[in-house]
């Protein structure tokens, strides 16, 4: 039985909604059961870094996947099946036995993650052409929706029940989201690439209305497609002006922002609140996000998105230099839901520029690719806050928020130099 687009639709976003409130619970679910097991939060910074890298090849992988597959339910569902067992896994682990235990478990996490990030890439089989502007815009309301919720849920489960109960919360998002997407229906007439790709598409050359035939592939020919797969994006973020421009500006934001969830939790403590009051500041800025996107989905332009983007960035890190300046958590509070309303409409911009920009066989693949490269540069920010943070660290907290905010800025900057560069011929 068929779903009309709109009820499908409605699915992917309670199933993707349910499952990135895991994925944002999950960096501050580990910070604070790390901190509540060692007592020391920086080094979950480490945890966070080997979940984080596998997304460079992942994420791609994963994104190419779901633009080929003709029927994707089955792989998305495996993928977010081992998701839910790794994340579960390692929020068990971490602290009570030895990093060079928990490490593995992380990078398996990382490997599966993606699947998060790559629904993404199935809004235009199921959202008409005239509606992905909103409709991205709500995409990235999810995300900020789960920031808030993942985050939140997970400080007041620590600091009322403690920590094993975050990680329960943030395992069980995962399921629930888990067991919404059986019925993601995906109409197979929509796949991307079915006739008008020939020129990208290996499959595409086989007899118009039929499957094309499986070559056996020499061993030359199987390691380029493979390498294909992990370039593809690559290739179509490189060669576009704009999302060359959207691609560096956001990389380098999130070089900054891979330590948030330290940050927040070491800046807590700064001002004299709890650990978890960490949370609260990282579910402050997620609803600041929230509005910041809603406002976007309501008001973003496509045709002006990658302007968006650069003037949300530098709003965002000017707001993130004031936070050092806050006497005491609520005034933090305050100023992180002012940083999360300018950041809200960077996300949604990048995601319309991508799919303006993007051939739409390509639209998953750079989408994960896109998202892979930032979170590859967050993955190495929160290492870097591990180390500077540490207990032998020579940066606090306060340091910690003047890095991000001056990688913001400059990110803006890159960003603004590549949009006025001119065209390659």
């Amino acid at each position: 039985m068929s779903m009309k687009p709109g009820s499908v639709h409605r699915v992917h976003l309670g199933a993707a909604t349910l499952l990135r409130v895991s994925a944002e619970g999950l960096g501050t679910g580990l910070v604070l059961v790390v901190q509540a097991r060692t007592g020391h939060a920086a080094s979950a910074g480490f945890i966070q870094t080997a979940v984080m890298l596998p997304y460079v090849l992942s994420g791609p992988i994963t994104g190419h996947a779901l633009d080929r597959i003709r029927h994707p339910r089955s792989f998305t569902l495996a993928l977010a099946g081992c998701y839910v067992l790794a994340a579960a896994v390692l929020l068990l682990l971490a602290g009570r036995v030895s990093l060079a235990l928990v490490l593995p478990i992380a990078v398996v996490v990382g490997c599966t993650e993606p699947i998060v990030v790559a629904l993404t890439g199935l809004l235009p089989r199921y959202v008409p052409a005239e509606h992905l502007t909103r409709a991205y815009g709500l995409e990235a309301a999810t995300y900020n929706v789960a920031a808030i919720a993942g985050p939140g849920l997970a400080a007041v489960l620590a600091a009322g029940a403690g920590a094993g109960y975050a990680g329960a919360a943030v395992v069980g998002s995962a399921a629930l989201g888990l067991a919404l997407l059986p019925f993601l229906r995906i109409p197979a007439s929509a796949v991307p690439g079915r006739g008008t790709s020939s020129a990208t598409t290996p499959e595409a050359t086989g007899r118009p209305g039929r499957r094309s035939p499986g070559p056996r592939r020499s061993v030359g020919a199987a390691f380029g497609k493979g390498l294909q797969v992990v370039t593809g994006g690559l290739v179509v973020l490189a060669g576009d002006r704009v999302l060359r421009a959207v691609t560096a500006a956001t990389t380098m934001a999130f070089l900054g922002m891979g330590g948030i969830a330290v940050t927040a939790v070491l800046f807590a403590e700064h001002i004299g609140g709890r650990a978890g009051g960490g949370g609260q500041l990282i579910a402050a800025f997620a609803a600041g996000s929230l509005i910041g996107s809603l406002a976007a989905a309501r008001w973003l332009s496509a045709r002006r998105a990658e302007w968006v983007l650069v003037g949300g960035m530098v709003a965002f890190g000017t707001a993130l230099a004031a936070i050092g300046l806050a006497p005491g958590l609520p005034w933090a509070i305050v100023l992180f839901v002012l940083a999360g309303v300018c950041d809200g409409p960077v996300f949604a911009a990048t995601l319309t520029v991508r799919q303006r920009q993007s051939p739409p066989d390509r639209l998953g693949q750079v989408n994960t690719t896109g998202g892979s490269l930032k979170i590859g540069a967050a993955a190495l920010g929160a290492a870097l806050a591990a180390a500077l943070a540490g207990p032998v660290g020579p940066v606090g907290p306060v340091g910690l928020l003047l890095g991000m905010a001056a990688l913001q800025i400059l990110g803006a900057a890159l960003g603004t130099l590549l949009l006025l560069a001119p065209a390659r011929s």
